[in-house]
């Protein structure tokens, strides 16, 4: 790609898009480790914060299908701007909680804001990406979502520790305003602009007016790519909805083998950013689908199902892999557990072990997000992706949203038997099950996604034709 002012403009919108939906995440990731602090703090049951999440997903996913279906009409740097103030505010008002219901409410108006940057986002990128790249740099938005959990996760575990559990909440909404600084800047490319049967058309001159109407949406609903599309991530993301409670998880353990409440989220946090490493592979995987779409239409579907089928048990294995002969200290200093704790992972074999389960779990499931990503956006005319990619991340939040509740009542009914950390493990490994289904509708999918794919190309090759 030569470089110019147009190729500088596209890289500069994909870096503020992609970053923005890490610092989207961060707001997420910084619920979990604070579990513990917060249900102290109110005086609530730790199994009702989980609940609390689920909303705020299913909110975010729920309100994401109104700012797509705007996104598809028009201006949408416009709408970027105004969803990211409303969930910076909201984050901003929910450091000052006083209990369980003003959290509820506070967190409802942050995944309304949320929501836009999930389709919004999406659209813009979808229009920036050329075609060619689309898996390699669709895997950056999903990289950037995971590690901006990570992000907030450990700054939760850290800043929280030296202060309270308020204070991560007011530093995520001041860099959500300051961030809206950054959007002034971006150059809004035209719809359909990374289509190769629309290149003739644009170099000419002419725009791609083709916008959604509400009889779309018909059509969005029965297609069969998106129906299978959208019934993978809603078990997908059943799985890995639960993930959120691994810096929990990482908590009971310490706590059981004897270390403080305050060096366990401390090192939990760590842990939780350590073992998601794997999700860089995200990049190469998103690169191998845009090679291996190329020679099949089914190649991006085989890859992401074969990648999940191997993340299952690598999964299970983790979670039940013993915190033994651990030689962690009582410490409130977090370089101190930082870098003793990257000393065990090295020198004790079983902090090794599940070192090793979990790099090879996210990497492997790294392989679903920028696939899933590329093939809804090719399975539909431009004009319709970010409505069809809404209807599927509300799909996806239901799903989320139901991992993370039932997750809670599951944990509840074996914590009198099981106790600490024997239920989060039990719990956890029986929610891996839904992986199963998720390959299923990929292995459904397959015989559906050519004559789709094939289908949204004719018609925009026909639309050039028209000008």
């Amino acid at each position: 790609m030569k470089f110019n002012k147009k190729s500088f403009q596209m890289i500069y919108t994909i870096f503020v898009v992609v970053a923005l939906a890490s610092l989207d995440n961060a707001v997420i990731g910084l619920f979990p480790p604070l579990f513990s602090s917060i249900a102290k703090d109110l005086q609530i049951d730790i199994s009702l914060l989980g609940l609390i999440s689920a909303i705020n997903i299913f909110t975010t996913s729920l309100s994401s299908i109104v700012w797509g279906y705007l996104a598809d009409l028009g201006n949408r740097k416009r709408l970027i701007i105004i969803g990211t103030i409303l969930w910076s505010v909201s984050v901003y008002l929910t450091a000052y909680s006083a209990n369980y219901i003003q959290l509820i409410l506070y967190q409802i108006v942050t995944g309304i804001g949320l929501g836009c940057i999930a389709s919004i986002g999406y659209s813009v990128l979808t229009d920036a990406i050329p075609k060619r790249m689309r898996g390699m740099l669709m895997s950056l938005w999903g990289l950037s979502q995971g590690f901006g959990g990570i992000a907030g996760s450990v700054m939760a575990s850290i800043i929280a520790t030296a202060t309270n559990w308020r204070t991560p909440f007011e530093i995520i909404a001041v860099l959500g305003l300051a961030f809206i600084f950054l959007y002034f800047f971006i150059k809004e490319p035209p719809k359909g602009a990374s289509e190769p049967e629309l290149r003739s058309l644009m170099e000419e001159g002419y725009e791609y007016n083709y916008s959604i109407e509400f009889s779309h949406l018909k059509e969005i609903a029965t297609k069969k790519s998106n129906q299978w599309l959208i019934l993978q991530g809603f078990f997908m993301n059943i799985t890995t909805g639960t993930l959120i409670w691994l810096p929990t998880l990482y908590i009971s353990k310490l706590e059981a083998v004897g270390l403080s409440t305050q060096t366990s989220i401390i090192a939990a946090g760590y842990l939780f950013a350590l073992l998601q490493v794997g999700g860089l592979c995200s990049v190469y995987f998103g690169h191998l689908g845009d090679r291996l779409q190329k020679k099949s239409l089914k190649g991006r579907v085989y890859l992401a199902s074969f990648s999940i089928a191997i993340a299952m048990p690598l999964y299970i294995l983790m979670f039940t892999v013993p915190f033994q002969r651990l030689h962690l200290y009582n410490s409130s200093n977090p370089v101190s557990i930082f870098f003793n704790l990257l000393k065990e992972i090295v020198i004790n074999p079983w902090m090794f072990i599940m070192f090793v389960f979990a790099i090879g779990a996210t990497a492997a499931q790294s392989a679903n997000s920028p696939n899933w990503l590329a093939l809804i956006t090719d399975a539909n005319l431009p004009e319709n992706r970010a409505t069809a990619f809404s209807i599927a991340n509300l799909i996806n939040g239901i799903g989320r949203a139901f991992g993370n509740v039932f997750l809670g009542i599951v944990l509840k009914l074996f914590t009198p038997s099981l106790g600490t950390p024997d239920n989060y493990i039990l719990t956890m490994v029986l929610f891996q099950a839904f992986f199963i289904p998720s390959v299923f509708c990929y292995i459904k999918l397959a015989k559906n996604i050519g004559n789709d794919l094939q289908n949204v190309k004719l018609i925009l090759k026909r639309r050039a034709k028209l000008k």
